[in-house]
């Protein structure tokens, strides 16, 4: 007898089965159980997502499969997309692509040439076969690296002369300024999209943000020079999310003091684990710069992506 397939919306009140399916597939991909609770509801919270069109829960049988989501608060044509399933659903994992698309044609309509963007484990729950038969195709790669910190191992380290940090807990302008050094030194990399300030906040779930640990960095005679947001609301690691260097000022040990810094503040938290995601193409050498500094490979994501045509 074939089993029944159902879909609808997902709504807030899904968050906690929408979190275990993920965890679910993450134990699949990528060994042990890393989604949150708090990052599923900032996602079905988003200002920019409409759940009742934007969202989809696929049902075999009464248990849940497979969940997508999409959204477009990256520029013009372009939609971004979640597409999680458990294996051996082929047609649920179909038809929420097929749904996806649909929506992200119509989110990118009139606004010239669009594209639907996923980021998935490169050894995904998802038959790939899928995706390359529907036109999709590989644009990037990115590395999820990790390291263990302890206070014995990563004291704080000695900054190059001159210097100094500050973070952002106390003052709005300071978490202003973080934005716009994160807009510049991140305006070259694949992908980034300009945002201000208030969308920017959105895109980070800000409320969930510790503004202590953002930091800004600067020299006398240049300023503010750089910058590192980091976040701790993950179980499982302690989070780095920009690194970001002023182009002029690259090759001068700051982005490795900033890396140190980081490695410490989270060693005198009690953490025994930090991770960021790299794009291994990133010009800057970030990678090399994380590599040196004794960050490993945790999982590794490609971005596929999908030319959007009116007619599908």
């Amino acid at each position: 007898m074939t089993a029944m397939l159902t879909v609808r919306p997902a709504g807030p009140g899904d968050a906690s089965d929408i979190c275990a399916l993920l965890n679910a597939v993450d134990m699949i991909e990528i060994g042990r159980p890393e989604t949150d609770l708090g990052t599923v509801e900032a996602d079905l919270h988003h200002p920019d997502v409409d759940l009742a069109r934007d969202s989809w829960l696929a049902f075999q049988d009464g248990r849940l499969v497979a969940y997508a989501l999409v959204w477009a608060d990256s520029g013009p044509g372009r939609v971004d997309g979640d597409h999680y399933v458990l294996p051996a659903h082929p047609a649920a994992a179909l038809r929420l692509l097929e749904l996806m698309e649909a929506r992200a044609r119509e989110l990118a309509a009139g606004a010239g040439p669009g594209r639907l963007r996923l980021q998935l484990n490169i050894k995904p729950t998802l038959d790939l076969s899928l995706l390359t038969g529907r036109g999709y195709r590989t644009v990037r790669r990115y590395q999820v690296m990790t390291r263990a910190v302890n206070p014995a191992a990563d004291p704080a380290p000695v900054p190059p002369a001159g210097l100094t940090l500050r973070d952002c807990a106390a003052d709005e302008a300071d978490r202003r300024r973080a934005h716009a050094l994160v807009e510049e030194t991140f305006a070259a990399h694949f992908g980034h999209v300009d945002r201000a300030y208030e969308a920017w906040l959105d895109h980070l779930d800000a409320r969930r943000l510790d503004w202590s640990l953002v930091w800004i960095a600067s020299l006398p005679g240049e300023g503010d020079v750089a910058v590192l947001l980091t976040r701790d609301d993950r179980t499982s690691m302690g989070w780095l999310s920009h690194i970001g260097v002023r182009k002029n000022l690259r090759g001068r040990g700051i982005g490795g003091h900033l890396l140190r810094h980081c490695f410490a503040a989270y060693a005198a938290r009690g953490r025994d684990t930090v991770g960021l995601g790299v794009d291994i193409h990133n010009e800057t050498g970030a990678l090399a710069l994380y590599e040196a500094h004794g960050m490993g490979l945790h999982y590794a994501v490609d971005t596929w992506e999908l030319p959007l045509h009116s007619q599908g």
